[in-house]
């Protein structure tokens, strides 16, 4: 939800964050004064106005530092908003046990707290820059843009990032920013978009929903007293944290396909076995098994798909194709995020264990299509990320043309 905000007239990044926390402001005195007025509506109105907070930050926060951050820092900077996300996930787990504000008379102030990132951000968030391609790319402001560079790489460093987008600009030449219906219709971005539809709806049908669905039963059946399950829960946010973390520091030596196809090929591998341990859980050894299964798999899934996805997303596009490129995938984001909920249920009473294998299926096909077309695309420049993926979008180019009748073609179509 949200995700349409980018899709007509591009705001400033910045100014969009900022505005956004107003939403996640008003969002937490609904759900506040919810309780003590006894209007149930607030709540229903206040939690749709944070789906729409949470579906534009995850959409320009990402956007806005992948577009400040030099190529060779671009992952692990962009890495901070899944770092940042899961420790988010762990500490509402934490904030949410019954000692705590779990309890029934607390719900209110727990749902309220979401005004607290509100509140830090519109504090701090004015006394950063705009995003520099932005401002050169979309505004024509090279003044502003090299402030800007300025203040994010240095007055000793931010040449090399203003030549980058200043070759951008070449490229794009007067092409202005596009609508995502646009992207649909154009040739030289198919099967970057083909990539990240795949690749977004891969990372919600992957079967993470149905493992945090499943954990509560694993745990139990692994002889976890039912009033300590929720203390084990905490464990699972843990893992998604710490991976997040872990992926943010080897993404820039690894690289970002050989995270994402290894995490992939690894959460086929846990859902094979996971669906192994529930058949024969009439064994003592099979409850052990699955609980250490739903640990691996959210550690695969952290380490790669979890992280990697919007990353990518960002690095596929130039600056012309890019806010609509999020508002696509965003928008298939939530909306298998919304298909897999209502019909999770339904795969579950009719497979029974056997759920996994449907998840079995789409990592293998996810990590297959990594394989065969997405290449890697650590420490390089917007440009030569499109470039690599001209051939499969116009077809190999004859040779006795050369390496100058490929630039003009290839100017021509930026």
């Amino acid at each position: 939800m949200g995700t349409t905000f980018l899709s007509s007239t591009h705001p400033q990044r910045k100014g969009a964050l900022l505005m956004n926390n107003f939403v996640a402001l008003l969002a937490a005195i609904l759900m506040g004064v919810s309780f003590p007025t006894g209007f149930y509506e607030l709540l229903i109105l206040g939690r749709f106005l944070i789906g729409i907070n949470t579906g534009i930050g995850l959409c320009v926060q990402p956007l806005y530092i992948g577009e400040a951050a030099p190529k060779h820092l671009r992952g692990a900077m962009a890495m901070g908003s899944s770092i940042f996300l899961t420790g988010g996930i762990l500490t509402g787990q934490v904030v949410g046990l019954r000692e705590l504000l779990g309890g029934e008379s607390h719900w209110p102030l727990l749902l309220s707290t979401c005004c607290i990132p509100a509140f830090v951000q519109l504090l701090a968030l004015p006394w950063f820059p705009e995003s520099p391609r932005f401002l050169f790319l979309d505004r024509g402001n090279e003044a502003k843009c090299v402030k800007a560079l300025k203040r994010f790489h240095g007055r000793l460093h931010y040449r090399r990032e203003m030549e980058d987008i200043q070759r951008e600009g070449l490229a794009l030449g007067s092409q202005k920013a596009k609508k995502p219906w646009e992207l649909f219709l154009d040739r030289s971005i198919r099967w970057q978009l083909l990539t990240i539809i795949c690749m977004t709806m891969g990372q919600q049908l992957s079967g993470i929903n149905g493992i945090y669905f499943y954990a509560s039963y694993v745990f139990q059946e692994a002889g976890i007293p039912e009033g300590k399950i929720p203390y084990v829960t905490l464990g699972t946010g843990a893992c998604e944290c710490l991976t997040a973390l872990t992926c943010g520091l080897l993404i820039e030596s690894m690289g970002r396909r050989a995270l994402i196809l290894g995490g992939y090929s690894l959460m086929t591998l846990w859902c094979m076995v996971l669906t192994f341990s529930l058949t024969y859980q009439v064994y003592w050894w099979a409850p052990y098994l699955s609980m250490a299964c739903v640990f691996a798999f959210i550690l695969s899934f952290g380490l790669g798909p979890g992280g990697v996805t919007n990353i990518l997303t960002i690095e596929l596009f130039t600056q012309s194709s890019r806010p609509a490129a999020y508002t696509i995938a965003g928008s298939v984001s939530w909306l298998s995020f919304f298909t897999i909920g209502m019909l999770f249920p339904f795969i579950v009473r009719g497979l029974k264990q056997y759920c996994f294998l449907v998840f079995l299926a789409e990592c293998c096909l996810v990590a297959l299509f990594i394989f065969f077309v997405v290449p890697e695309t650590k420490n390089k420049t917007f440009l030569e990320i499109k470039r690599e993926f001209h051939k499969m979008n116009f077809g190999r180019i004859k040779e006795q043309d050369g390496e100058l009748g490929e630039r003009r073609h290839l100017s021509n179509e930026f």
